[in-house]
């Protein structure tokens, strides 16, 4: 019997759900996989019954119930800390940069929404969105720059910021965002990684459409 059961959205639009399914991938933990569509007329009836916030994701362990991907990824980090970089000063880091994608950047998260399986989308920028991009970038240079030598995710090893920013990665996939350097050889990482592939694949399969995250259908 799998140890963890894992509440999850649309694997084509939930960036918050990506996060969780990815990590428990990658700590090859296994789990039953259990998807709530988002805006379906009985969502908030249906998340419900797994967590008193009504959102996905949600990690249920026997009796107990985690929500949020951020709580979901420390609770795993307890009983699996590899999840975490084994050095304090690079768990320091990959800390504080999860906090802050967990927490910021809402201009890009509101002009560009995940959505997978869309390519070739584009969207009008601004000095907020740019800024976003920008920020993103520089954190995987720098952590690129640090920890490269030591494999080829942010710390070398995967670790929970690179299922915290792996939903970003999608979103520069899909809009076209340009990418240079060592930001660009993680960005291709992620997005070629078997994992991400199967997500993407899942996502591609999914029919709903959600015209709120079908931003950027033509050139503006």
């Amino acid at each position: 019997m799998p140890e963890f059961q894992l509440i999850i959205g649309n694997k084509n639009y939930s960036s918050w759900s990506l996060r969780p399914w990815l990590l428990l991938r990658k700590l090859g933990v296994s789990f039953e996989e259990t998807q709530v569509l988002l805006q379906s007329e009985d969502f908030k009836t249906q998340a419900l019954q797994y967590s008193p916030a009504a959102k996905v994701p949600v990690l249920l362990d026997g009796g107990l119930a985690i929500w949020d991907s951020l709580a979901i990824a420390e609770y795993l980090a307890e009983q699996f800390p590899q999840a975490w970089p084994k050095d304090k000063a690079a768990r320091a880091f990959a800390r504080s940069i999860c906090a802050e994608i967990h927490s910021g950047f809402m201009t890009l998260r509101s002009k560009m929404p995940m959505n997978c399986r869309a390519t070739g989308r584009e969207v009008v920028g601004d000095e907020a969105l740019q800024k976003d991009i920008e920020r993103i970038q520089a954190i995987w240079n720098e952590c690129r720059q640090r920890y490269g030598h030591a494999g080829p995710w942010l710390f070398g090893e995967f670790t929970i910021a690179d299922a915290m920013f792996a939903p970003v990665v999608f979103r520069f996939n899909t809009y076209g965002i340009n990418v240079q350097g060592l930001a660009d050889e993680y960005l291709q990482t992620v997005l070629q990684d078997a994992d991400v592939q199967a997500w993407l694949h899942a996502a591609q399969q999914e029919q709903a459409v959600i015209m709120g995250y079908e931003v950027g259908l033509t050139a503006q």
